[in-house]
């Protein structure tokens, strides 16, 4: 069943925007009384049934709402330097939203070779992906952020905090320090790496070094990596 997003539903009658309207009736080329999915970004999943098929201001009536559907016991919110080729870092947000994430946060680190990205387009990714998925609550993009300024505003959350590196030192498994249910922030370096000045400025401010096993990861696998851990170790 195909999944359409409308971020304003109601019972009743409504009407999806110009863009979805043209996807589900001149691309799929879905007829009246076809039955479609909805989601709303919010929680919500909702079948409805085509009512007219205008492809730019196509109606649908909504017959069933399923609220907080696939809603999650823990929050998780990765921050990741962007990396050189924009299209891992889009790989990246279009995988997380699949598996199941609530925040990202562009970063940019003293290595980073990648400064600027298209926010507008990163969104129209997640919400690609959260149709092809199901995912009915839209994870939070949030504005490029410096790493020291990163890390220096989260000293105030209550979130497990872990800094992912390929240094050496002493660094524990993420899969055995991170407990079920509990709310984590981890934050993952560019190509060439965190710096060893932001490991310890990431470790003075309660970040715990972590890593994702014996293997150098790309920086977009180790956020696919991070979030299929922490998925599977709740689920």
């Amino acid at each position: 069943m195909q999944a359409f997003y409308s971020p304003e539903i109601i019972n009743g009658n409504i009407f999806l925007n110009k863009t979805e309207s043209r996807h589900c009736i001149r691309v799929l080329r879905l007829k009246k009384n076809e039955i479609i999915n909805l989601i709303d970004g919010k929680g919500g999943l909702y079948e409805a049934r085509i009512i007219s098929e205008n492809p730019d201001n196509c109606e649908v009536q909504v017959i069933r709402k399923i609220e907080n559907h696939n809603k999650r016991n823990f929050y998780l919110h990765i921050a990741i330097a962007l990396t050189k080729s924009i299209d891992r870092f889009e790989w990246f947000i279009e995988k997380a939203t699949e598996i199941g994430i609530d925040e990202i946060t562009p970063l940019i680190c003293s290595r980073s070779e990648r400064r600027t990205v298209k926010m507008e387009r990163l969104q129209k990714i997640i919400i690609s992906s959260m149709k092809q998925a199901l995912v009915s609550s839209t994870p939070k993009l949030n504005e490029i952020k410096t790493f020291e300024k990163f890390i220096s505003d989260s000293v105030i959350t209550e979130f497990n905090k872990y800094i992912c590196h390929c240094s050496e030192g002493q660094r524990q498994k993420l899969k055995k320090i991170y407990s079920p249910g509990s709310d984590v922030i981890a934050v993952i370096g560019p190509e060439g790496d965190f710096t060893s000045d932001e490991i310890q400025f990431a470790e003075k401010n309660n970040f715990q070094s972590v890593t994702l096993g014996d293997n150098r990861l790309r920086t977009e696998t180790a956020g696919i990596a991070i979030c299929q851990i922490i998925n599977f170790l709740n689920n």
